[in-house]
């Protein structure tokens, strides 16, 4: 168990462990998760059913919440406490001691060098150097460079050990004592804090309450009465497109989410959400981390009787945001009826007959239906996805394995259901934005594919609740964890050495010398700067001899 316990706290372990740690994250970038991410996890599942078999066995969708994740992160956190304690209690009793003493051939060490103060040198003050006076010197010269002094009075010597540095050891230790700061922090933060994603249609409005969410991550002592009450009403989303030929021809260029926030206290505001700029509102911040078009299809009944009327989210499928949306109808026509839309803000008819959207905006607004009936399955009582519909024991009415043409429908069109089951219209909404103001719903003015299509479909706005108590803790540690780590870097550790001796006919011979911990390459010129203040002090006029181990002449 010692043995264990050795290996489990040495350093090397701690730093494998943190690259363990940083490796094992990598799969949390590379495949969406379902803590931040939810649509982006169906639609990874949707796309690749095989790999999604493997990743849920090995809880790949929720890496950071994952065993195998947490028990590095565990290891990590015992480990470097394991290291830093013995490592603070030796440095703190290597504090409270002396410099070590004067060696006796001060020639073996790095930086040696001698210099030679003759008999009968007068310093400042007019008063003769003594051995005394030139020790006091040396003494004053390392204490204002910051080094701890010790005076070594030996038979025929006197010599002064200094030592300085200690701080590089404390950035060690700050550095280390930060990173079990941060792991404190983020498990902290991630056991009381929580998020949440919503999909939120433009006009409607968002009520922070844990019924509200689709989908809610709490941590592990999260309670339900924490949630600060506010609502949050989507009034618009706009996004600003690239309109000129090139390259980036319709990539997005900004994305403004205009809000109304009703907080706790019951003040009404104005609110703007962007990318990287969260709204932060009862605790929580509010990111906007995806947008898309929901359009508003009504389906009603062949007397005319709306038996559903909503803006569906259809999730964009490519950069030119070709959607996919499913409308489901359980009652009220004379079947259950499930339809798989695909909605193209600019609609382009490919050469083989299917559509296909080439612009994002809308320009030529067009949506598909696929339209099946039967049992949708919704009375077992299983959970289903809103974005999903399974079909395999539904009958196709249009579109598909039918045989038929799916519905097609432009903003403001009805067309009929197959076996008369009744209607369909896609909603057009008016404008009533200005042209060119960065809005989604905005005229076709300023375009040069102009289709003379004016009226709007909602948009919606992925919106992430994150409330993480711990976020202040973190940065906190952040900082201090670079701060140690540029004091442990920049920082030497030096000891360095003044011994005097009586030299011939009544001179006085100093030896300097020094030694590091580490590699320090200014170990040598900061013995022969210690060698020039030293002698500036004492005030004499002194000759030069030939340093030691191959250094240059100081």
């Amino acid at each position: 168990m010692r043995w264990i316990w050795t290996q489990i706290t040495s350093m090397r372990t701690a730093l494998f462990l943190l690259m363990l740690l940083a490796i094992a994250a990598v799969p949390g970038s590379l495949v969406p998760q379902r803590s931040s991410d939810p649509n982006g996890v169906d639609q990874f599942r949707a796309n690749n059913p095989d790999v999604s078999a493997f990743l849920d066995a090995v809880q790949g969708f929720d890496v950071y919440f994952s065993p195998w994740f947490s028990s590095i992160y565990l290891l990590l956190f015992i480990s470097l406490v394991g290291c830093i304690i013995p490592r603070v209690k030796h440095h703190l009793v290597a504090l409270g001691a002396k410099p070590p003493p004067t060696p006796l051939r001060l020639s073996r060490l790095p930086g040696f060098t001698t210099r030679t103060i003759p008999l009968g040198a007068i310093d400042a003050a007019g008063l003769p150097v003594t051995r005394a006076s030139a020790i006091d010197a040396a003494r004053s010269v390392l204490r204002k460079a910051g080094y701890r002094t010790v005076v070594c009075d030996e038979s025929d010597t006197l010599s002064v050990s200094a030592e300085r540095g200690y701080l590089r050891e404390t950035g060690n230790l700050v550095f280390h004592g930060a990173l079990v700061g941060i792991l404190i922090a983020v498990g902290f933060g991630g056991g009381f804090g929580y998020n949440g994603q919503r999909v939120v249609v433009e006009g409607e409005t968002f009520v922070n309450a844990l019924t509200n969410y689709d989908s809610f991550n709490p941590g592990r002592f999260f309670r339900p009465e924490t949630l600060a009450p506010f609502a949050l009403t989507l009034d618009s989303l706009s996004v600003e497109y690239e309109y000129t030929r090139g390259k980036a021809f319709g990539q997005p260029i900004d994305f403004t989410a205009r809000a109304m926030q009703r907080s706790q206290d019951g003040h009404v505001r104005p609110a703007l959400i962007k990318v990287n700029d969260p709204l932060a509102i009862g605790g929580a911040n509010v990111y906007l981390l995806g947008n898309g078009y929901a359009p508003t299809i009504t389906v009603r009944r062949p007397d005319g009787t709306a038996v559903f009327s909503g803006s569906v989210p259809f999730l964009p499928q490519d950069a030119n945001l070709t959607s996919l949306g499913v409308v489901k109808i359980p009652d009220g026509l004379a079947e259950q009826v499930g339809m798989i839309g695909f909605f193209y803000p600019t609609a382009q008819k490919l050469p083989s007959g299917a559509f296909a959207s080439s612009f994002p905006d809308l320009v030529n607004p067009l949506l598909t239906l696929t339209v099946y009936a039967g049992d949708l399955g919704l009375n077992s009582g299983a959970a289903s996805s809103v974005y999903s519909l399974k079909v395999d024991k539904l009958a196709s009415l249009a579109g598909g394995p039918s045989g038929t043409k799916a519905l097609e429908l432009r903003p403001g069109e009805t067309v009929d259901l197959p076996s008369g089951l009744g209607t369909v219209t896609l909603e057009n909404h008016a404008t009533v934005a200005p042209v060119g103001d960065g809005n989604p719903a905005q005229g076709t003015a300023n375009r040069s594919d102009n289709s003379g299509y004016s009226g709007s479909v909602p948009r919606f706005a992925s919106l992430d609740v994150r409330s993480d108590p711990a976020t202040g803790w973190v940065l906190f540690f952040a900082i201090l964890v670079l701060g140690g780590l540029l004091t442990s870097l920049f920082v030497p550790r030096r000891r360095v050495w003044v011994k005097l001796r009586e030299g011939a006919n009544g001179a006085i011979d100093v030896e300097y010398a020094g030694l590091a911990r580490g590699d320090d390459p200014g170990l040598v010129s900061a013995v022969a700067a210690i060698a020039q203040r030293h002698l500036a002090a004492v005030g004499a006029v002194v000759s030069e001899a030939s340093p030691s181990n191959g250094e240059e002449k100081n």
